[in-house]
């Protein structure tokens, strides 16, 4: 699996670190690199109060809370970018652990 991950993108067990297209601001700091945090019940649950009935801010919300930055940061980004951030929490969220990917593999070909 690790040959599938693209070079913009590094896995950790608890986080994910995407590498931009290009520096953007977030809480007025720039950087060309976003962190998300592994997302816990908690964090899903508040994010479904926040927004119960607007998926797209819901995610967004979500996003802005596991990254410790504000929606507004997230607003800006290049939809190019944002797409990364959402790949990178699909695949944090699929896969617990980078050892866990042999194990996971086998399960999602089953499911595609």
């Amino acid at each position: 699996m690790e040959k599938n991950v693209p070079q913009w993108l590094r896995p950790g067990t608890d986080a994910v670190t995407v590498t931009l297209s290009r520096p953007e601001s977030f809480n007025g700091v720039k950087s060309n690199q976003a962190v998300l945090r592994a997302p816990t019940v908690r964090d899903m649950r508040a994010a479904q109060r926040l927004h119960p009935n607007d998926v797209e801010e819901r995610e967004l919300a979500l996003f802005a809370s596991l990254m410790q930055v504000a929606p507004a940061d997230l607003e800006q980004l290049k939809l190019t970018d944002y797409n990364r951030i959402q790949e990178a929490y699909f695949r944090l969220v699929s896969d617990a652990a980078p050892d866990a990917a042999a194990g996971a593999q086998s399960g999602a070909a089953v499911g595609d």
